[in-house]
């Protein structure tokens, strides 16, 4: 399997496990205030808020590498199903903070519903009403995390958009960059083409060059063999050198009257 496909598939398992955990989370703070461990769970909400913030600020961080990964992938068909999965991505992304939303919107209900059952007892007094006291003490505060929880989940909700806003130029740049190494990369082709054609040019027109002047050389040293062993003067080199320059074409004169004497 290629190494980018790999890593898409890792990425696929770890986005399954976060999306599992962050379910949990929501599943975990949606139910506070119906048990009536009033306690444990406003010390718990906090915690699985920050759980659940770290879930979705990990799922964001998959997307982007995602993102990268899907465009180098070795076919067309799996950079189209890695950008289909990407688009499955953030819808499920988009449902699981907005359920994130009303869990904690559910949490404050359910601990408004208890705090006022816990009034209605409360009226009829003696021990059972101190009890009463102490519980709606503790809900009450169960409240006021949830409160505190919800007003602090639409900051995280505004830092996540603001993320996403970034993540989203951050793209733009990206994609433009992919595009300007391309250009780079086809241009860097053409010229490597362009000068082996001009190297191989060159090599042939030294060749030729080479090879005229080896054959000058050549025939000058059988020339000058020539005349050093006597079967040729100087005198039939410069006759032979003459007619060969007049042109062949031309007629030879016809002899005069001092040529017939």
């Amino acid at each position: 399997m290629d190494e980018v496909t790999q890593a898409v598939e890792n990425l696929k398992k770890e986005w399954n496990q976060a999306v599992t955990q962050l379910k949990d989370n929501i599943a975990a703070i949606e139910s506070c205030g119906k048990t009536g461990k009033g306690t444990a769970e406003a010390n718990s909400l906090p915690r699985l808020n920050a759980s659940a913030q770290d879930a979705l600020q990990l799922l964001k961080s998959l997307q982007f590498r995602l993102d990268l990964l899907a465009q180098q992938l070795p076919t067309f068909e799996e950079v189209q199903s890695g950008q289909a999965t990407l688009e499955s991505w953030d819808e499920q992304y988009k449902k699981l903070r907005a359920g994130l939303r009303n869990a904690n919107l559910q949490a404050k209900e359910n601990t408004k519903k208890a705090a006022q059952e816990e009034r209605e007892l409360l009226l009829g007094g003696g021990e059972e009403s101190t009890i009463r006291r102490r519980n709606l003490q503790t809900k009450a505060g169960m409240q006021s995390a949830a409160e505190s929880i919800t007003e602090s989940l639409h900051e995280s909700t505004s830092v996540l958009r603001k993320a996403e806003g970034e993540y989203q130029g951050h793209r733009s740049l990206l994609m433009r960059t992919r595009g300007l190494l391309s250009t780079m990369q086809r241009q860097d082709v053409l010229d490597r083409i362009i000068l082996t054609i001009g190297f191989i040019l060159f090599t042939l027109a030294v060749l030729y060059v080479v090879s005229r002047r080896i054959g000058l050389l050549t025939l000058q040293r059988k020339l000058a063999d020539a005349i050093r062993s006597g079967s040729l003067s100087a005198e039939d080199i410069v006759a032979k050198a003459q007619r060969g320059a007049a042109p062949a074409n031309v007629p030879p004169a016809p002899p005069t009257v001092y040529d017939e004497l």
